[in-house]
């Protein structure tokens, strides 16, 4: 029990730091009704995705290493595939995915062939 108290904490902290920036971010570039380009992410630690996108920016983060795990703690975790592609205008009907495998592990053979 004291341990899910524990990641449950670390959880809201990590969104509330995220929220905090996102914050920070659209307050000084202001909510612009054109598209801004998707970032490149894949490589990159998911943190990164969270911290950079828009606050409003819809986002399904997913586990594609098979094992179906939950994404708990962003800075553990890093970005194996995303769409739409680095350069694409992203506006409020975008949904932004992203695939992740925890760090230090590698993306799966089948995700890598999929990248162009």
């Amino acid at each position: 029990m004291r341990r899910a108290a524990v990641v449950g904490a670390g959880a809201v902290l990590a969104l509330a730091a995220v929220a905090v920036t996102s914050a920070e971010e659209s307050a000084a570039a202001g909510d612009d009704a054109e598209a801004r380009p998707m970032p490149d992410f894949l490589g990159r630690g998911l943190w990164r995705v969270f911290t950079r996108l828009p606050r409003r920016t819809r986002l399904d983060v997913h586990d594609v290493s098979g094992r179906d795990r939950r994404v708990l703690w962003p800075p553990s975790w890093q970005v194996c595939t995303q769409y739409p592609a680095a350069g694409t205008g992203l506006d409020r009907r975008t949904t932004v995915m992203i695939g992740v495998v925890r760090k230090g592990e590698s993306c799966p053979p089948r995700v890598q062939s999929a990248r162009r």
